[in-house]
């Protein structure tokens, strides 16, 4: 059966080759294993941590706010604690109001709201794991307000189509890394189309190297660069989050119909845009966003081939169809509504889109996969 995912094969060995670096952080050159003296430009480059919220979740910048999401949040629950309405809020980070957060989850405000402070009863609303917050701590307990800050304020980018956590950072010239913990990114850096990102604050530059490309003794070698950071990246227009997404790439479907599909199309299993399309090799499949929660559905009748999970424990659905096809749903949540051997008929609910932010869809032709985008209405 691995034959058939090759993708997951390829997801646990970046797993494996994750747990390597310090941290757990990946390692690509895997300096931190080579002997020697190197020195430590990187570490020092490094943003600060994301300041710490309020008693309400608020961090305060001089020119405009973010809220940090507590457990079980939505864009509605923190409109109403805040005093914002639910939409404005949901539509200015590019979610739906009921959307479930992640805790730790920043949200950008469309304005300004009063901030909070350190007294009152109760416990606090929001843990914030990049600020070292305890899950909860009663009024006694509770800092003083947390102050505006004053320093370097970051900025703010929101997302186009086509961009990745790595091309954002290069970008900006800032770590990948950072920008994920001010962000809250999850493990897998999915960023949506209109996702409002804080581009941390770097730390000191490092040291410039000679003339002739030596540095001081015991300084160590500067780490290159990758060759394409020696040039910032072309200026480019952004779309607003009220701006409407591009459209989906027609697909003459009548002109690449083939003999197995032509009696027997598929429909799309969630309704979202293609993000990432079919490249064989390297993603055998197509990506489609998706907000959690929202139904996956079967693209075709046929029956539950398999149930499993890959290396993150999320879950994989595998539906055999007629013609030696096979269609592939990942990205679902846990709780999902077949299991192996059911007979499933087209559009039938599988489960719900997990809080990754897309479901990936495969179809392959026997052990081979085939681009979705030929098969689906």
């Amino acid at each position: 059966m691995s034959r058939n995912f090759k993708w997951l094969a390829a997801g646990a060995a970046l797993s494996l080759l994750a747990s390597c670096g310090a941290n757990g952080a990946f390692d690509p050159d895997f300096r931190r294993w080579a002997p020697g003296g190197l020195n430590t430009a990187d570490a020092a480059a490094r943003a600060a941590p994301r300041p710490a919220p309020d008693s309400r979740g608020l961090i305060n910048f001089p020119d405009y706010q973010v809220v940090i999401a507590g457990r079980g949040d939505t864009p509605a629950k923190i409109a109403q604690r805040l005093g914002l309405n639910a939409n404005e809020l949901a539509q200015y980070n590019a979610l739906p109001a009921d959307a479930t957060l992640n805790t730790g989850q920043p949200l950008v405000l469309p304005r300004r709201v009063a901030a909070g402070t350190g007294g009152g009863g109760g416990t606090a609303a929001v843990a914030d794991p990049f600020a070292g917050q305890p899950q909860a701590a009663t009024a006694a307990q509770k800092p003083a307000p947390a102050p505006t800050s004053t320093a370097a304020q970051p900025r703010q980018h929101v997302v186009a189509s086509g961009e990745t956590a790595w091309s954002i950072a290069r970008k900006y010239g800032t770590n990948v890394q950072d920008l994920a913990e001010w962000n809250s990114l999850p493990a897998n850096m999915s960023l949506r189309v209109g996702q409002r990102l804080m581009i941390p604050v770097a730390g000191q530059s490092p040291p410039a190297a000679k003339a002739d490309g030596t540095t001081a003794p015991g300084a160590g070698s500067p780490t290159p660069r990758p060759p394409s950071s020696s040039e910032p990246l072309p200026d480019e227009k952004t779309a607003t989050a009220g701006d409407p997404g591009p459209k989906a790439p027609e697909t003459n479907l009548g002109a690449t119909r083939t003999a197995a599909s032509s009696g027997g199309q598929f429909q799309m299993p969630v309704s979202g845009s293609i993000i990432r399309v079919y490249d064989k090799g390297k993603n055998d499949g197509i990506d489609i966003s998706a907000t959690a929660g929202a139904p996956v559905k079967a693209a075709g009748s046929g029956t539950v081939a398999a149930v499993t999970k890959d290396t993150s424990g999320v879950p994989i659905v595998v539906v055999r169809h007629t013609g030696n096809l096979m269609t592939v749903y990942t990205g679902l949540d846990n709780a999902l509504e077949v299991k192996k051997g059911d007979t499933v008929t087209s559009g039938q609910p599988l489960g719900k889109a997990g809080g990754g932010g897309f479901v990936h869809f495969e179809v392959r032709q026997g052990f081979d996969s085939v681009d979705p985008e030929k098969y689906v209405n």
